[in-house]
């Protein structure tokens, strides 16, 4: 494993980190290690720059989803400052996956996450 792929599953697993805390301030203490200060979350239901606002994005996909938590589907690949990688919302009780896509990061030279660019392949009817 190369250097700059140590990098990507590092980032990814920040990624995750943040998207699985519980509670406000294990959010809030994910979210700035994985993001840059100024990182972006976009996806076809959001759209938000900075810490407060990706972590109230994924405050609000709890609300929606409680008791489920991200994991992710297959290995990330990447190039450059740019990685890309699947995932799918699982329920913690059943095991189901309702909901799945796939984001491309963009890293900043510390390895932060300076944009998130989200697709949602597999949503519930």
């Amino acid at each position: 494993m190369s250097a700059n792929t140590d990098r990507y599953e590092t980032a990814v697993a920040a990624y995750f980190e943040a998207w699985n805390a519980e509670g406000r301030d294990a959010l809030t203490k994910a979210v700035a290690a994985a993001w840059a200060p100024d990182g972006t979350y976009t996806d076809p239901l959001a759209d938000v720059r900075g810490h407060a606002g990706i972590a109230d994005v994924i405050t609000t996909v709890h609300e929606q989803f409680p008791g489920f938590v991200f994991r992710p589907l297959g290995t990330v690949d990447g190039h450059h400052d740019t990685a890309r990688f699947a995932w799918e919302l699982v329920d913690a009780k059943d095991g189901s996956a309702p909901v799945a896509g796939s984001d491309v990061i963009v890293l900043d030279g510390e390895g932060r996450i300076r944009s998130v660019h989200g697709f949602l392949d597999r949503v519930p009817a």
